[in-house]
This record gives C-alpha cells, structure tokens and sequence, in this order.
C-alpha cells in the first residue's frame, strides 16, 4: 500500500530511497567505485548512512554486502542505464516519496534529504534537487512524488519501447523540479582526483573527529547516536583527575556498561554522568579535598 498521507508542515514526509549503484565507472578505469573506501568507509555504505531513515532501500546493482541490511533490484538488461535502473528500484516501493541517490556522495547527510523533502512537501513540485558548485542539476540527489516519476517511467517506456540507454535528462526534463543548491552535498565522486580530494576533506579539522566516529561505529556495527562532548569530558577528567590511561579506559568502562543494560544514548549518559563524578573524588581527594585537609586520620594536637 502506497502512503501519500501528508506530512506537519516543515516536517519531511516518509520516504522510501533507491540508489542506483550498478554503473561502469569508466572514468576510475572500472574499479569498483561503490567499494572505493572515503574517510574509512565505502562510498555506498555513507550513502546508505545519509537515507538511513527511509522506510525502504533500494540498492539496483549486484547484491554486496553493505554496513545495513538494504533490497536489491537489478535492471533488465544489467548496464541499462540509469532510467532503466531507477524503474526497477521503484517497483521495491511503496512511499508517496522517494529520494532518488547515485552511490558515490562523500558529503551526504540526512539533513540534506530532510531538506531536499520539506522543500518538495512545501512547493508541490514533483521533484526537489540539489544543484552542485557550478548550477547544475543533479538530478541522483533529489526527492521525487513517486507518483510523478511511475507515471513518465510509464510514458517513455510507450514513446521509446523501452527504458534501456535512455538519459536521464529525457525522464526530468518532463517533470517540474524545485532546486536547492548545495555544492558539498552534491559532489560526486567521478574521477580518482575526485576521490583523493574527497579524502583530503574528510581530514580537515573540522569534519575528522565526526567522520572517525562514524566510520568506526560502521565498522562495529553499532548505530547509536551519543553525545560525543560528554564523552571527551569525561576522558578529560578522568586523564586530569586519576591518570592519562584512565581516559581511554573509563569510557570503554561506560559503553560496556551501557551496553550490558541494553541502554542507549540515555544509559551511555548517565554511564558518564557517574564515572565522572567518580573521577571529580579522586581529583578533589588528590588534592587535599576543598578544605584543605588530606582525607587522612588526623594527626594527634601537639599538646
């Protein structure tokens, strides 16, 4: 059953997504382009992390294994193109929306397809695209009335018999599209100069410390979101108050914690909150306490 029921305004509409990750790469001399690892992780698993709120993902290419269980469809003939391929994505959906992604975007996040789907739900378009860098638009990082796009998929495969090498431009060029321009999220990964500049960004200062995150919770297969800055406060005072080998220990200590009462971001905080105020005694105690005295017994009066 599809779901079209609208959303509370400046909220996104529920979504399904297809990604299209089955193409030549022919620009990266064929490599695997949807493996090649950015900032630790494959470039179709960020993807797959950035619309891990739809309620269906599609990936149309050969099945892989991926950091999250997805669907796979496969057009017919496999290396149809790209037209080709998103029809065979969508006959897996049923959302009235579906965001619509290529499987090599570095810099996408859920708050671009958030936005990308409240702007769609707010001007009644049957697409919201991003545009990149130099206005153009990209047409594999939108969000679509699915709608919209069976009823061209169905018109072109009529005019054309068939959908197979099609550009994609000959289905959007039929549809009225809103843009959102946003030249981060919409870099695409094309070349190995593309890759290599991709992950000289991921180790600029202010991306590491999330993009390492992220990667590692991948690796382990942990999806939880906590508040990292608790986190480093406490491997602050547990290195100041205690010693430099209690930072690293003290917060394995809380997730193991956390974990073993099968808590999340509530359990690691007060987890934290806890081992804190333990490590704030030690340093209060280290230091004579706040009124100056050692803790210890008290020496007898001289008399």
């Amino acid at each position: 059953m599809t779901d079209n029921a609208p959303a509370a305004p400046g909220t996104a509409p529920p979504y399904d997504a297809v990604v299209l990750a089955g193409g030549a790469a022919r620009r990266l001399g064929g490599a695997d382009k949807p493996a090649v690892r950015v900032g630790g992780r494959a470039l179709l698993d960020r993807v797959l992390a950035a619309c891990a709120d739809a309620r269906t993902t599609v990936v149309v290419a050969a099945p892989r294994p991926t950091a999250r269980p997805v669907r796979w469809a496969r057009e017919e003939p496999p290396g149809g193109g790209p037209v080709a391929a998103l029809e065979a994505g969508l006959r897996l959906t049923t959302a009235g929306h579906t965001v619509v992604l290529s499987a090599d975007l570095p810099f996408l996040g859920r708050p671009t397809l958030q936005r990308l789907l409240t702007t769609l739900q707010a001007t009644g378009a049957d697409g919201a695209l991003l545009t990149d860098a130099d206005g153009r638009d990209q047409p594999l990082v939108a969000a679509y009335r699915t709608a919209a796009l069976r009823r061209e998929l169905t018109a072109l495969a009529a005019a054309h018999d068939g959908l197979t090498g099609l550009p994609l431009r000959r289905l959007t060029g039929a549809l009225r599209l809103t843009r959102v321009p946003d030249p981060l999220a919409s870099f695409d990964c094309d070349t190995w100069d593309d890759i290599a500049d991709a992950r000289a960004r991921i180790r600029e200062h202010g991306h590491v410390l999330d993009e390492w995150i992220s990667a590692v919770k991948d690796e382990l297969g942990i999806d939880l979101d906590v508040d990292t800055g608790v986190l480093l406060d406490l491997a602050r005072d547990a290195a100041h108050g205690v010693a430099r080998p209690a930072a690293p220990l003290t917060t394995f200590l809380v997730g193991y914690a956390a974990a073993q009462g099968k808590g999340g971001p509530e359990a690691v905080a007060e987890a934290a909150r806890k081992a804190t105020a333990l490590a704030l005694g030690w340093e209060e105690e280290s230091g004579g306490g706040k009124d100056g005295s050692s803790g210890g017994p008290s020496a007898p009066d001289a008399g």
